[in-house]
């Protein structure tokens, strides 16, 4: 099987299960936090509901600035309302990406973050995108604390939660 396919059929498994825990969000809760170091609500989901347009900012581009210069930054924060349908957006562009690219690209080519323009990250393309697809069931999982902190609803993403018993 092609490295590229599994990336495939993983989104397809990680879009509904994120689909489900952005749904439960609520609204006019963005600016509440755990704790005063934790990230916001709001800030929370719409990383959450963005992160699988980085699948296609690794295969398409072949660096990110975390720090642009003053009016170059690409990053919206979406409105709570919007979520599942920005999460939706950004994982059929991921899939028309990972469809157009091969594995040997995502095998033998580096990808680059930068910060301020000084390089502080950079990997074969495949090992960012599994980094990338980790680092969002790591958000994810936070964002059902916040979901259980907030008395909403907490899917099932994995296996059972204590409001939904289904396996998926």
């Amino acid at each position: 099987m092609k490295m590229t396919q599994l990336f495939l059929d993983e989104l397809d498994r990680e879009g509904p299960r994120t689909r489900r825990a952005l749904e439960q969000v609520p609204i006019g809760r963005d600016d509440w936090k755990p704790h005063p170091k934790s990230m916001p609500l709001g800030r929370l989901a719409g990383l959450v509901a963005s992160m699988p347009s980085w699948v296609s900012l690794i295969i398409d581009q072949n660096e990110l600035d975390l720090t642009p210069p003053p009016g170059a930054g690409q990053y919206q924060q979406p409105p709570t309302d919007k979520l599942a349908e920005i999460l939706e957006t950004h994982v059929k562009k991921a899939r028309e990406s990972l469809s157009k690219t091969n594995d040997d690209f995502l095998l033998t080519t580096n990808w680059r973050l930068l910060a301020g323009g000084k390089t502080v990250m950079e990997a074969r393309r495949h090992v960012v995108l599994r980094d990338t697809l980790n680092h969002l069931a790591h958000h994810l999982g936070q964002l059902t604390v916040y979901l259980r902190l907030n008395d909403q609803t907490v899917p099932a993403i994995y296996g059972p939660s204590a409001d939904d018993q289904r396996f998926l």
